[in-house]
């Protein structure tokens, strides 16, 4: 039986999601811009040489591009949908926890701050803390920045609690089962020649800087998810499209994984290939004419899923001779998705 404290006992989560200007004004998003591309988990450079390269001339020169692009991406209402979506999925996860868990949400970049998450965390006297980056492939520009981060926090604090860190679901059960609905729910309104799965890039030197023992070759090694690649970002996003596939029912040859959002700037690094635009202006002279696209990075619809694969790679794609591209939703705060991250958290 357990005694009156142990049943009062709460445990802490705090979901972390990238970050979000406050506005889709150009002051807004160089805000925003500064802090992300600062990161020197993002930007691997040092400090004397990042900081000036892209607050003084990558940044103001991105800014006002990328002002425009948020201008169409954001809700009359709601604002940010990374925001938006997140509280949503908040506010589900509570329901579904029950009273022995306290939810709360951050981004890692800007408002609503990790800080002011946790803050709100010791404030409710929760007895540990689980902390579930929203990036179902562990990558050390965005899980590992979001850790760093935590740990910077609470290494201030006089009382600190267990804190536990789920690094990656990018083979769990819920959470492909999740992508599968919204994918065959797709499929049920449209007949479709292929499917690309297009993941955020990354440079190959991040790859190549956490590899295991030199396992990582980007090649043939991330045809299995082992104890050797586990944290490798480009054998996790193979990983989950291997699994996406078999839920699907795909065969090999009906399916094709790519990377999305490589930084084009003077560092002129080569960036996880194949690069998603370039490989779909390639399908239409390969008589494929009716795609469907997932995002499977990303578990909220934002600039990268909804205008960039949405809307973009659908202008390249018909520009070549397609004729249907289709973005799958994002999971967002659909209940099969909170169930999937409730399940997580219990298991944790």
């Amino acid at each position: 039986m357990n005694s009156p404290a142990t049943s009062s006992r709460r445990i802490g989560v705090l979901l972390v999601n990238l970050g979000t200007p406050d506005s889709p004004s150009t002051p807004d998003v160089r805000r925003y811009l500064n802090e992300f591309l600062t990161d020197g988990r993002v930007i691997d450079m040092p400090a004397a040489v990042r900081y000036p390269l892209f607050q003084g001339l990558v940044v103001p020169l991105r800014a006002p591009k990328s002002a425009k692009i948020y201008q169409q991406l954001w809700d009359t209402e709601r604002g940010s949908p990374l925001l938006f979506h997140g509280l949503d999925l908040q506010a589900r996860l509570k329901d579904a926890l029950g009273p022995e868990y306290v939810v709360a949400f951050g981004m890692r970049y800007q408002k609503p701050s990790i800080e002011k998450a946790l803050e709100e965390l010791r404030d409710a006297a929760v007895d540990r803390i689980i902390v579930l980056p929203l990036f179902p492939q562990y990558a050390a520009a965005s899980t590992g920045s979001v850790q760093e981060k935590v740990m910077d926090i609470v290494k201030d604090w006089w009382v600190v609690p267990s804190i536990s860190f789920i690094s990656t679901f990018a083979d769990d059960e819920g959470f492909i089962s999740s992508f599968a609905a919204r994918g065959k729910a797709e499929m049920a309104r449209h007949d479709y020649d292929h499917i690309v799965f297009s993941y955020h890039g990354i440079p190959e030197r991040h790859v190549l800087k956490g590899s295991f023992k030199g396992y990582c070759k980007l090649g043939t090694c991330c045809a299995s998810y082992n104890k050797n690649n586990r944290y490798c970002y480009r054998a996790q996003c193979f990983a989950t499209s291997r699994l996406l596939a078999k839920a699907l029912g795909l065969r090999d040859d009906q399916y094709t994984v790519t990377f999305q959002s490589r930084l084009q700037s003077r560092l002129r690094d080569p960036w996880l290939q194949p690069y998603t635009d370039e490989v779909i202006k390639e399908f239409p002279a390969k008589g494929i004419h009716n795609v469907l696209a997932f995002s499977p990075a990303f578990v909220a619809d934002c600039l990268e899923t909804t205008i960039e694969v949405g809307e973009e790679f659908k202008e390249l794609f018909e520009a070549a001779g397609g004729k249907h591209w289709q973005l799958v939703p994002s999971l967002n705060s659909e209940p099969i998705w909170v169930e999937a991250v409730a399940d997580m958290i219990r298991r944790n």
